[in-house]
């Protein structure tokens, strides 16, 4: 959520962006009318208390003398009811002020791109070099059922469409890239979370993924209750209501879960395999810190995405996700790194970084509390390390052999416990 302030004093900062969003503008003005209207009564009220005050004192001082204060007390009750009412209206106004408010998105930074769609991302580095293969190297969909690594069409028949078995060497390499990914992220300081795989409608308000972002949610039916999309809709409320030391943050988090995700309105050919699904596991970046301190922490967390996507030899390239792209409501900035996929020939998403500023921190009420005594509210940040079926994907496309085998990076050797997958004989 934004800060009131910013429409009290410079509302044109906040009208800018929603233009750059493609986001209604009327929003803003909605939010500055109520806003005004509220302050109105808060005054009305403060006037009404004064002279309240004022005739309880005349009342005492009548009662002292023996006299009638009959008028007073009837002109005291009016009083009181006037008061009561002016007081609900502000509460009134205050709650369609603050339901208007969370319907708008964090501040563009100003390094944000315009664009149409995500033609329009803007590619500040590429690494690695695009593998070259003496045969047509096959898609994941063709690879995965050539090996008997996923089912997808008995998974349809159970569960419906989009959702799949993992099978075979297919379940060992999912599991060693979530245990790669764990021990990386803990040598780099982040604390490993599992975080439960039910959440409530108000922290997900919380996280700036509600209202708007119910569609793609799975909701258990008579219950405030979510399936997580990623872990970072519950992790970045793991200090909700708090006041954190100075000296404690950053807060460094590696959280791992399942995911689960309607694809509202997604189609084609990312509907088939496992690309594009309804259910997938993760591990996340999630990081608390001072504001000062979060464009720092932006570029620590995409190189951290970077760094293993080195290490697994998978050639990829960053890009600043654009206006049309950026989509989640509380990224200000948000970088997504696209790994090269053979069988597609082009690049595709696997990882999202996202700097929200004070956006989340100020709806889930976490603050810092400065060495002099000031509190501030922190800043947020989100990063994938691996989105396990999309990174598995990566590696069958790019490892994948003239003889139909697929190769699997050293590093997850002893994790996985064997160095490549071959059909069965």
């Amino acid at each position: 959520m934004l800060d009131i302030e910013l429409f009290r004093k410079n509302p044109q900062v906040v009208v800018d962006s929603q233009k750059r969003r493609g986001q209604p503008v009327e929003l803003v003005e909605e939010v500055t009318r109520l806003d005004e209207k509220w302050r109105e009564y808060l005054q009305q009220a403060e006037k009404l208390k004064h002279e309240r005050n004022v005739i309880s004192e005349n009342i005492n001082r009548l009662k002292k003398a023996g006299k009638s204060a009959d008028a007073e007390i009837k002109q005291m009750k009016d009083f009181v009811e006037n008061l009561k009412e002016i007081d609900q209206k502000a509460q009134t106004t205050k709650m369609m002020r603050d339901k208007v408010l969370l319907e708008i998105p964090n501040i563009l930074d100003k390094r944000v791109p315009a664009g149409k769609s995500d033609e329009d991302n803007k590619i500040i580095r590429v690494w690695g070099k695009i593998p070259k293969f003496k045969f047509k190297p096959k898609d994941h969909i063709d690879l995965g059922l050539t090996l008997d690594l996923f089912d997808v069409d008995k998974a349809a028949g159970f569960s419906g469409a989009r959702f799949y078995f993992l099978k075979n060497k297919a379940v060992l390499l999912n599991q060693a890239l979530a245990r790669y990914a764990i021990d990386f992220l803990v040598k780099e300081g982040h604390t490993p979370l599992m975080p439960p795989n039910l959440i409530r409608g108000k922290v997900l308000q919380g996280a700036g993924y509600f209202p708007g972002g119910e569609q793609d949610a799975y909701k258990i039916e008579n219950e405030d209750l979510y399936l997580i999309g990623t872990s970072e809709q519950i992790i970045c409320a793991f200090h909700s209501g708090e006041t954190l030391k100075e000296n404690e943050l950053p807060k460094k988090y590696a959280g791992y879960s399942p995911c689960y995700r309607t694809e509202a309105g997604s189609h084609g050919r990312d509907t088939k395999g496992i690309f594009r699904v309804h259910q997938f596991e993760k591990v996340e970046q999630v990081r608390i810190t001072t504001p000062e301190m979060s464009e720092k922490a932006h570029q620590e967390m995409i190189g951290l995405a970077e760094k293993l996507f080195k290490s697994l030899g998978i050639s990829y390239h960053v890009v600043i996700n654009c206006t049309a792209d950026i989509g989640y409501a509380p990224a200000a900035m948000k970088y997504d790194l696209e790994a090269w996929l053979p069988g597609q020939n082009k690049y595709r998403e696997m990882v999202s970084c996202s700097n929200c500023t004070d956006y989340q921190a100020r709806r889930l009420g976490v603050r810092v509390l400065r060495k002099n005594g000031k509190i501030e509210v922190a800043h947020i940040l989100n990063s994938t390390a691996f989105a396990i079926e999309r990174t598995m994907i990566a590696i069958m496309e790019n490892f994948q052999q003239a003889d139909g085998s697929i190769k699997i990076p050293k590093v997850l050797w002893k994790y996985a416990g064997f160095r490549e997958i071959r059909a069965k004989k």
